[in-house]
């Protein structure tokens, strides 16, 4: 059904078809019996999926990854599609529009993305509100893990970053399921400055302070570039030992070019899709292997088929996400992915 109108919505800006694509889900999971038909094409469920970690059951490791339901809007439909989790954000405090468009570019000689969205987002209260008015709904599917993915304002100076994601914390705390800190997204100016150790300690710190003084706490992860060195990978290792943060996402976009032979391949922004697969998944071997697997890692970064998800699996994953690969093959790749880690 997918490859019949992905030619169609390829010839179209990818910004544009991505709201065209969730006004009409929502439509069709609105209809009677249309959530039902969206479960019995798309979802696949088994009990061998199921999945603890860092305290909480996923019903499946495959996730949705942060940046394509930036606004918790597609909750319901990303469940009835098979997803175990779906990550919202990334969410500023404060609203925001994002960088000027054209902002985002399909390389399908490629099979990548290029974005520079710029943590456009309609801000942490109408977020929070969303997801809260989801969770209480007799359509909801209480088994959907929702990760909160936050971030700073673009005008919030760094030496004031620690504030904005107190603030996205303390609002989303009652809501999403665990917490991921981006520091890592290329879209943001001088945002990756915050990747470094004094800083990003600062940030952790503080977040785990505030979740100790709750009587229930939620799992602090850690979004990392794919473009960090060796030594600059130990220190995450290090700052994620010392601030005992849950684990880690690897890994966001990348700045590289390498290879590439689109024609947008040198628009500014963060490259996602097939050029990722490899170097993700050497990030996550290289965390697991030197860190000893002492965290969990989610593995997201070119995953476009049910193999290279086992590879992510197979290097040190605890679980996984899709976002380019869900929109070059299509809403069937959850199941397929899932029935493959059946078979093996």
């Amino acid at each position: 059904m997918y490859s019949l109108i992905k030619p169609l919505l390829f010839q179209f800006d990818p910004e544009k078809v991505h709201h065209l694509v969730v006004t009409n889900l929502k439509r069709f999971n609105s209809l009677p019996g249309g959530a039902a038909l969206s479960r019995a094409i798309w979802s696949f469920s088994n009990a061998r999926l199921e999945k603890e970690v860092f305290g909480l059951k996923f019903k499946n490791p495959v996730g949705l990854a942060a940046g394509f339901d930036k606004n918790a809007e597609m909750l319901r439909e990303m469940a009835n599609m098979g997803f175990g989790s779906v990550e919202i954000g990334t969410v500023t405090p404060l609203p925001q529009p994002g960088n000027p468009k054209l902002r985002m570019f399909r390389l399908p000689a490629d099979s990548a993305l290029i974005n520079r969205m710029g943590f456009n987002n309609q801000g942490v209260d109408v977020v929070a509100e969303r997801i809260k008015a989801y969770r209480s709904s007799k359509n909801a599917d209480q088994s959907l893990i929702i990760g909160g993915n936050i971030g700073k304002n673009k005008n919030t100076p760094n030496e004031d970053a620690v504030s904005d994601y107190v603030k996205c914390f303390d609002r989303l705390f009652d809501v999403v399921d665990y917490f991921v800190v981006n520091v890592s997204s290329p879209n943001t100016p001088n945002l990756r400055a915050l990747q470094e150790k004094e800083p990003l300690k600062q940030i952790l710190n503080t977040l785990q302070q505030r979740n100790l003084k709750n009587k229930i706490s939620r799992p602090i992860l850690l979004k990392i570039a794919p473009d960090l060195t060796n030594g600059q990978l130990d220190d995450i290792i290090e700052i994620v030992q010392e601030t005992g943060i849950a684990g880690v996402v690897a890994t966001n976009t990348t700045i590289s070019r390498e290879g590439l032979t689109s024609v947008h391949k040198n628009e500014t922004g963060g490259l996602s899709g097939k050029p990722l697969t490899k170097r993700s998944t050497e990030v996550i071997q290289y965390l697991a292997d030197k860190s000893n697997r002492s965290f969990p890692i989610i593995g997201v970064g070119g995953i476009h088929s049910p193999e290279d998800a086992l590879e992510k699996l197979n290097a040190g994953a605890s679980l996984i996400q899709l976002y380019t690969g869900f929109i070059y093959e299509g809403p069937g790749l959850v199941s397929r992915i899932n029935k493959k880690i059946l078979s093996v």
